[in-house]
């Protein structure tokens, strides 16, 4: 394990690379944004590649430019209709980033912020960040921490972890984007084939919110309860069956490296996206795949969903792992 300072930010905050490397996995995190910056991972024939999309310099990521590449999400990952939502009777309003909606936390998001880093353990990181009361919109002070370890078998977890000083809406993910084709590949991923646990979906309207309740996959291009090859067209929350946190709830396979990705995940969604809005800067439409566990899009909006409160006292945890294999 070892960490350098690869670059500052405009109001001269340094940031820092820390590099995990075990059982055959190197993984390196930035401390701005708390992004993934790669994960090198060996292929069937014994190659290594690196199979998460990123910017191999750090100013990339300070000047915003790319789609959350790696970048850990909040204060609500996904959507919140209207940039707002009641709580306790209060109504608070959010920026609005998205049209007149809420995306990933809003303007300057968790993504857009230097997290304070140091070691968990002898294969660890833990980074942690204070968002305080009313950044973005959301009330309460936030105290996070997502602490990132390579396993025995060289699986990548993360663990989070928050406290709030008053109720507020909380829900985290990681945005990294994968192609086990290998990043520099330039191969697309419509080769890859995916399984997802999960018997439904929550549709969505014209604006990626959800529409209605969850639905059935059956009979549709949604079901991927059998590993099949995976196309362009989704971005779409899926239900999962079941979130014990050990059993994969999604499998991503691609047969010309051979090269397996495993998720499990204690959230009860995933989030699956193409990655068909990219526009060439850095990458074209559908080089990465996005498998980001989390809550439901617009809970805050939707009593009926999983709630996502988080109250003083509480503490908020949650525990998704990407396991790598080959086949």
């Amino acid at each position: 394990m070892n960490t350098e300072r690869v670059g500052a930010t405009a109001e001269g905050q340094p940031v820092h690379r820390w590099t995990l490397e075990r059982a055959g996995t190197r993984v390196r995190l930035l401390t701005y944004g708390g992004a993934v910056q790669s994960a090198e991972v060996p292929g069937r024939d014994g190659t290594t590649a690196n199979v998460v999309l990123g910017f191999a310099d750090a100013e990339d990521y300070v000047a915003g430019r790319g789609p959350y590449l790696g970048a850990l999400i909040g204060r609500y990952a996904n959507r919140v209709a209207g940039a707002a939502f009641t709580l306790d009777g209060v109504v608070h309003r959010l920026t609005a980033n998205e049209g007149p909606n809420t995306l990933h936390g809003g303007e300057r998001g968790f993504d857009r912020r230097v997290w304070d880093a140091e070691r968990a353990g002898d294969h660890g990181i833990r980074l942690s960040l204070v968002s305080p009361d009313g950044e973005e919109g959301f009330p309460g002070r936030l105290e996070i921490s997502a602490t990132y370890t390579l396993t025995a078998s060289g699986a990548l977890r993360i663990d989070y972890r928050a406290v709030t000083d008053a109720p507020t809406h909380f829900n985290p993910t990681n945005h990294s984007y994968w192609n086990l084709a290998g990043e520099s590949s330039g191969a697309a991923t419509d080769g890859h084939e995916l399984r997802i646990a999960a018997g439904r979906i929550t549709p969505v309207d014209a604006a990626a919110l959800p529409a209605g309740e969850p639905a059935p996959v059956d009979g549709t291009r949604f079901d991927f309860r059998e590993r099949r090859p995976l196309g362009p067209g989704y971005d779409h929350n899926y239900v999962l069956d079941a979130t014990a946190g050990d059993e994969p709830v999604a499998e991503l396979y691609d047969p010309v490296s051979g090269r397996v990705l495993t998720v499990s995940t204690t959230e009860p969604g995933l989030q699956l996206y193409t990655g068909d809005h990219f526009d060439g800067k850095p990458y074209g439409a559908g080089a990465g795949i996005a498998l980001e566990t989390q809550h439901f899009p617009d809970s805050p909006n939707r009593p009926d969903f999983p709630s996502t409160v988080l109250r003083p006292g509480e503490e908020f945890r949650s525990t998704t792992t990407y396991g790598f294999g080959v086949r």
